[in-house]
């Protein structure tokens, strides 16, 4: 794979500052059709993104990590961490299939900073290091920018850079006009059935 974030870099997104970024590039890993398959669905799809996200994670943080080896029973509870994750970033309530509690490590620097490092194998390492940077971005006030972009045939997760934090496209161009152009439809349709009525008498 070119890019560090590969998921993210499908729909031509700016990463999350970052170790968010994990978080968004996971999300991302969905299969959407046009844009490309779902890269948690076999394990040479999944290693590959992997090892990419981890590295890109770790150089993000100043880490030294190796990505975690993963076996067939990995795959699924991915896939169902990653519609936990998709829950909440939705606003929804989880439905705590993948939410089952996992490790982390609190780690001191050289340089005297403590860290909060993944722990565990498999699946539970990937999770121990998103569910850390979820944690990290709600206490830092940047989990609310990450958003799945409102069209639904879309729906890619991306980081809302706006002043006011009112983005809901994850491309104006792309999404954004291609949703206000079928509500103009709409409306117009609206209009013509309305003119097209008998009126009443």
């Amino acid at each position: 794979m070119s890019s560090q974030w590969y998921a993210s870099q499908r729909y031509q997104l700016v990463p999350a500052p970052g170790g968010l970024a994990l978080v968004q590039d996971f999300l991302n890993t969905a299969g959407i059709e046009g844009y490309g398959p779902d890269l948690l669905a076999d394990s040479a799809l999944a290693d590959d993104w992997v090892a990419a996200a981890v590295r890109a994670w770790s150089a993000a943080r100043g880490l030294d990590a190796q990505p975690p080896p993963l076996g067939g029973a990995d795959l699924s509870k991915l896939r169902a961490l990653r519609e936990t994750i998709a829950q909440l970033v939705a606003g929804e309530p989880p439905t705590g299939r993948g939410a089952g509690p996992v490790a982390a490590s609190l780690t001191l620097s050289k340089t005297g900073e403590v860290r909060l490092e993944p722990a565990g194998a498999g699946w539970r390492w990937l999770a121990s290091a998103l569910w850390g940077e979820v944690l990290l971005s709600q206490q830092d006030g940047t989990w609310r920018r990450i958003k799945r972009c409102h069209n639904p045939q879309c729906a890619s997760t991306f980081y809302d850079r706006s002043k006011n934090n009112s983005g809901v496209w994850h491309d104006v161009k792309t999404c954004g006009n291609a949703a206000n152009l079928r509500a103009s439809r709409a409306r117009r349709r609206e209009r013509a059935s309305g003119a097209q009525r008998p009126a009443r008498g």
